[in-house]
């Protein structure tokens, strides 16, 4: 049976088989297809192509961006009154003053509280409010408009009538009196020790709703068969909430805690509408923007308030960079392809 084995293999070898089978080895094995060398012209036409579409918003990036910063911190080295050409030059003198200003400590440490408090009450209140929303219920459209219709307000039509609202002899006060709970009525604005949570309550309330949506968004994304596997492995709902969801929620979590970073150190527009240029100092809710405008524009120094932007955008910038680093690397890597895949 073997020599039959052996004499038909010989056989279906022909001497054309045994010819190609030895031009192949002595050939090696085949060398991978090259990839078109692509030509000066298409490499000028890709290139035509980039700019093309990356210029109109590059050159409106560098209009609107890139130039005022570089002429705030040009009209910082000058006492310059708003008009005309610079030319009285004071150096550092202006840095130097905001830095040894107390009014200005008063304000970062301001903006530090805002960012603490606003992580630490929105955040929680968020995530509740979007997983009850993501569950199925009666009337859940309209309680999602009602949640995000503060955010979408004008911060002058919120602030003036929160302001009108919280005087002392205004709709909380009154609203307190007529319930018997006289004893609650606050100078809500004025008094330092809760005017700063008379802040915080309004900018919950205004921006909760950006929050509640962001999450919402993030939970459409966590596939409902991880929940539906733990439920039958005998988990409790929180249990599936803080070991699935939260964890797959993480990174519309850190992008929400970033926008939120940046947007309580750069805070303006409520506190001065709200409490003024004088009110908010006395009262604990200035902060770094509204030192700007009350010493730079309304004290009519505009080389003093172009000082102040730069020092905000550099604080900003700086708590940028290190919440990159240390935050937002794990999420910024894993969406850099090339280089996950060295």
């Amino acid at each position: 049976m073997l020599d039959t084995q052996v004499s038909s293999s010989a056989e279906a070898d022909t001497p054309a088989d045994l010819a190609d089978s030895e031009a192949r080895r002595a050939t090696g094995p085949l060398s991978p297809p090259r990839s078109p060398v692509r030509t000066r012209g298409g490499v000028w036409g890709a290139r035509a192509e980039i700019a093309l579409l990356v210029g109109p918003a590059l050159l409106v990036f560098l209009a609107f961006v890139i130039f005022p910063i570089v002429m705030a911190a040009y009209y910082g080295f000058f006492s310059w009154a708003g008009y005309g050409v610079p030319t009285d030059f004071v150096g550092f003198r202006n840095y130097l003053t905001i830095l040894q200003d107390p009014t200005f400590h008063d304000a970062v440490r301001h903006n530090a509280i805002i960012v603490v408090l606003s992580l630490v009450l929105q955040g929680p209140i968020a995530i509740l409010l979007a997983l009850l929303l993501n569950q199925k219920l009666r009337g859940q459209s309209i309680i999602r408009v009602l949640i995000f219709v503060p955010y979408v307000i004008s911060e002058v039509v919120v602030g003036t009538g929160w302001s009108l609202m919280l005087q002392t002899n205004g709709a909380v006060n009154g609203l307190l009196e007529k319930l018997g709970l006289g004893s609650f009525t606050q100078d809500w604005l004025s008094n330092p020790d809760i005017a700063i949570w008379t802040l915080m309550t309004i900018i919950t309330w205004k921006y909760i709703g950006f929050a509640v949506i962001l999450f919402l968004a993030g939970l459409q994304g966590i596939p409902e068969e991880l929940s539906e596997a733990a439920a039958i492995d005998g988990a409790s709902y929180w249990q599936i909430q803080r070991s699935i969801t939260l964890p797959l929620l993480g990174p519309t979590l850190r992008i929400w805690a970033f926008l939120s970073i940046i947007g309580a150190l750069q805070l303006f527009d409520l506190v001065y509408i709200i409490w003024g240029q004088y009110v908010s100092s006395t009262a604990g809710t200035s902060t770094m923007a509204t030192y700007l405008v009350t010493n730079g524009r309304n004290a009519g120094n505009y080389g003093f308030g172009n000082a102040v932007a730069v020092v905000l955008f550099l604080i900003s910038l700086v708590v940028a960079l290190i919440y990159q680093r240390y935050v937002l690397r794990r999420d910024t890597d894993g969406a850099l392809t090339g280089k996950a895949g060295r």
